[in-house]
């Protein structure tokens, strides 16, 4: 894929009148749940548009309008005289740059991620900005849109609502939900608090004494594996939900459910001994979960995550409703009365005074025996229209990383549902074969 990098500027936030402009000496303290997730700053999904489409002008206008509303990605990351982690909010502003390929896009965007569309996203080296966006322009008049940011700033729901903010900016309307940005606030630990699960080993773990590992800890070569595209429609959901359901007073969903499918198949392919035991870490969006709800519109991290693990020998052997109810009775475990212990645990100043460290981290190839699952079927992707309609096509960025599945809504707009799955090349003929079956 042949990219020219034409231009990189820094885009600030412009705000409707210059006198009333807040203050830039301002900042804001990371959450306790900015501070337990992923501390990277990466690629997110890429977006691919039809022509005509808007000029790069008009869209880098609509972002320094929405800027002035999400004023976190302008700003820095730091620390106050405390120590304590911050964003700064000083309008530095965010990496904006324009590309063209003299390709048309039709013959280069592949169907599923790999390694060459790293070359739609700006650079990550020496990165400072907290946001990035690259705008490239393909021969044949399509635009692609691509984001890197940093995992403290905003979670997944948060950045949809964004890029969905973005949007309406650019096409001179007014944001429907203006982000609610409270997060060095809103959550408070109770008095008496009251810490109810372990979270230090769940959430954090000693950084002298790492979760032990196993003999699947290899290194491997990016050559090695492969990001496998999985299309499930909607007539074989349903024929999952039917039989993974039967005999339960209410059907599994549509993501337990294609989750409990893909963990049985990729265990079988993977090859794996009866007697290990399997996990999957599910990101668990806590907006809904807590009591009182805490807006959709919040803008800032609020996940934790559920475990749910089996035998293999189990997993594979017992029907899908095993799967599916290990999956929904794990995540219905991470409720109001976890996140509030959550948010007293981490309150309490435990994880300083025992050198405490996040367990979201991404330092493995390898994630084999388990996996790791990000869901985007609720997120606002698909409302990024910069006025000439909604992405035609839209995927995650190249993780190189075995066992880190993502699950998101079909770009062809029908209820089906897409799965990213990267894969070993020696699993991949085995994957294929029990993928579509529905033993």
């Amino acid at each position: 894929m042949n990219i020219t990098i034409e231009s990189s500027k820094l885009v600030k936030p412009t705000y409707n009148n210059g006198n009333n402009a807040p203050s830039t000496n301002h900042h804001v303290r990371l959450s306790v749940f900015d501070k337990v997730t992923f501390n990277i700053h990466d690629g997110a999904a890429i977006h691919a548009f039809n022509p005509p489409t808007r000029c790069n002008s008009d869209i880098e206008k609509g972002l320094s309008k929405v800027l002035s509303e999400y004023r976190e990605w302008a700003g820095r990351l730091g620390e106050d005289e405390e120590g304590n982690s911050i964003i700064f909010l000083n309008d530095q502003g965010v990496r904006f740059v324009e590309a063209v390929s003299e390709s048309k896009l039709r013959n280069v965007l592949p169907s599923k991620p790999t390694k060459e569309i790293q070359s739609l996203y700006p650079s990550l080296d020496g990165v400072q900005e907290l946001l990035q966006v690259q705008l490239t322009r393909f021969a044949c008049g399509s635009l692609v849109v691509a984001i890197t940011f940093h995992h403290q700033i905003a979670d997944g729901q948060a950045t949809g609502n964004f890029l969905a903010a973005w949007g309406l900016a650019t096409r001179g309307l007014p944001i429907d939900s203006t982000p609610l940005c409270t997060r060095s606030t809103l959550f408070q630990p109770r008095d008496p608090p009251l810490i109810q699960y372990d979270h230090q080993k769940i959430e954090y773990m000693n950084k002298m004494y790492p979760k032990h590992t196993t003999n699947s800890d290899h290194e491997s070569n990016e050559e090695e594996i492969v990001i496998q595209k999985v299309h499930f429609t909607n007539e074989f959901i349903n024929k999952l939900r039917a039989n993974a359901s039967t005999g339960v007073p209410k059907h599994f969903s549509r993501f337990e459910v294609i989750l409990a499918h893909l963990w049985r198949v990729i265990t079988k392919a993977r090859g794996l001994h009866n007697h290990e035991t399997t996990q999957i870490r599910i990101s668990v969006n806590g907006r809904r979960r807590m009591d009182p709800k805490v807006p959709n519109e919040y803008f800032g991290n609020l996940v934790l995550w559920a475990f749910p693990r089996s035998k293999v020998k189990d997993l594979i052997n017992r029907p899908l409703r095993y799967a599916a109810e290990l999956i929904h009775d794990e995540v219905a475990k991470v409720n109001d009365m976890y996140f509030k212990s959550f948010i007293d645990f981490a309150s309490s100043g435990i994880i300083k005074k025992e050198g405490l460290v996040s367990t979201a981290v991404m330092n493995k190839k390898i994630l084999s025996p388990d996996l790791e699952v990000d869901s985007w079927l609720t997120f606002r992707y698909f409302d990024m229209d910069f006025g000439s309609g909604s992405p035609y096509y839209f995927m995650p960025t190249y993780y190189a990383t075995e066992g880190m599945l993502f699950i998101l809504p079909s770009y062809l707009g029908d209820g089906s549902i897409d799965a990213f799955v990267p894969l070993l090349n020696d699993n991949l003929d085995t994957f294929n074969m029990c993928c579509y079956s529905l033993d």
